[in-house]
């Protein structure tokens, strides 16, 4: 294993328990009983499991359901949408290469996700919403029509709506105004800048901040942290990605959620238990739990 691969230390323990808000499990390393024994000796206790296809929807409401500390979130990614409906021939995706299944297979698709969203432990629809960074203009139909579907889903349900936006503000905002927006909408490693981020609080939204909050050239996304309503703001790691600094690049998992937490805290300029008492708080609300 070279120093990159190589799991980051464990942080000083937050003496305020925290949730992380936004992870996928089944894309680290180890045991899931592993994972939450390391996040939950650092103190975060809690950890929503995020699904971006049928088969990961799957397993986190099933991994869910036999942990107590785990919820799960169930949705068909941004970018899965256009590879169900177009095909995937470079079978980019873990599923492999697919043939185009038109807007059929979408539907059976969402009619899956919406199976899962009704079970108990399922306490999100998401990460659904819009992605111009890696789907080009023939995709952006199938997102839209996912993501329309993924809202109705939630407020039929009752479940929140976990948001995944990258360079489409703008369209974001406009589907869900369009659509009207679920009571508890989660903006998952918000992306936007302080503009924005008043803009989402005034709609009551929520905004979760990822480790990339920590890296040199994010201040905007620091600018947009300073200006979220404290009952707004829920911390996670999208790990395995956005492994906060020092150990960018390395990988990411719940354990390293007390980094973020500290980087936020002082940012904020705000003790860390303040900081952590209220994404507790606030995490609760957002996912009904």
């Amino acid at each position: 294993m070279t120093a990159k691969d190589a799991p980051p230390p464990l942080p000083e323990p937050l003496l305020v328990p925290v949730a992380d808000s936004h992870t996928h499990l089944d894309m680290q390393s180890g045991t899931v009983e592993e994972a939450l024994t390391k996040a939950a000796a650092v103190g975060v206790t809690t950890v929503v499991q995020v699904g971006c296809d049928i088969k990961g929807s799957q397993w986190a409401a099933e991994t869910a359901a036999v942990h107590e500390n785990v919820y799960a979130a169930v949705a068909l990614h941004p970018n899965e949408a256009p590879r169900i409906v177009l095909g995937d021939p470079d079978g980019w995706s873990r599923q492999g290469a697919r043939e185009a299944g038109g807007d059929a297979a979408l539907d059976d698709a969402l009619t899956e996700i919406e199976r899962l969203a009704a079970l108990p432990y399922v306490r999100a629809v998401g990460e659904t919403g819009l992605d111009y960074f890696r789907t080009g203009p023939e995709g952006m139909a199938a997102q839209e029509r996912s993501f329309r579907a993924h809202i109705e889903i939630a407020k039929r349900q009752g479940k929140a709506l976990v948001i995944h936006d990258r360079e489409a503000h703008a369209d974001v905002l406009r589907v869900l105004d369009e659509e009207g927006a679920p009571e508890r909408t989660v903006f998952h490693c918000y992306s936007g800048d302080a503009e924005m981020a008043e803009i989402c609080a005034a709609k009551g939204y929520y905004m979760s901040f990822a480790g990339n909050v920590t890296f040199k050239n994010a201040q905007p996304l620091r600018d947009a942290l300073a200006v979220v309503p404290l009952d707004r703001v829920l911390v996670e790691t999208d790990a395995p990605f956005l492994t906060p600094a020092p150990y960018r690049g390395r990988p990411n998992a719940p354990y390293l959620i007390p980094v973020t937490v500290r980087a936020m805290a002082a940012v904020r300029g705000i003790a860390e238990e303040e900081l952590a008492e209220a994404l507790a708080v606030n995490t609760a609300r957002a996912f009904d739990y």
